[in-house]
């Protein structure tokens, strides 16, 4: 017959090799987690910036439609004011020249 004696230490060891796995696959979940909270906010800055530029396109199109109405503002104004400004057209009446 066998002289067996149980390693104290088996025991010990054991359950540290578990609890070393366990960690392992704990931090292997916690980097795949990351990586896909990553990937998601990474889609959202990708969408987010694909509105950007969509604003940005239709602010540049209502500025250049602002720009040529205030540039024919100015026409209608300039128009107006040499219109308004003849000697004809003054409200006050042309003196007399002739005498009373």
């Amino acid at each position: 017959m066998l002289n067996w004696r149980r390693d104290p230490g088996v025991e010990r060891r054991i359950e540290e090799s578990r609890t070393r796995a366990h960690e392992s696959r704990m931090r292997g979940l916690d980097a795949r987690m990351r990586a896909q909270q990553l990937r998601s906010e990474a889609e959202q800055i990708k969408n987010e910036a694909e509105q950007i530029r969509s604003e940005t396109e239709q602010l540049k199109r209502e500025n250049a439609k602002l720009r040529q109405l205030n540039a024919r503002g100015r026409e209608l104004l300039s128009s107006a004011a040499q219109l308004y400004s003849a000697p004809e057209c003054s409200s006050t009446p042309p003196s007399s020249t002739e005498q009373d």
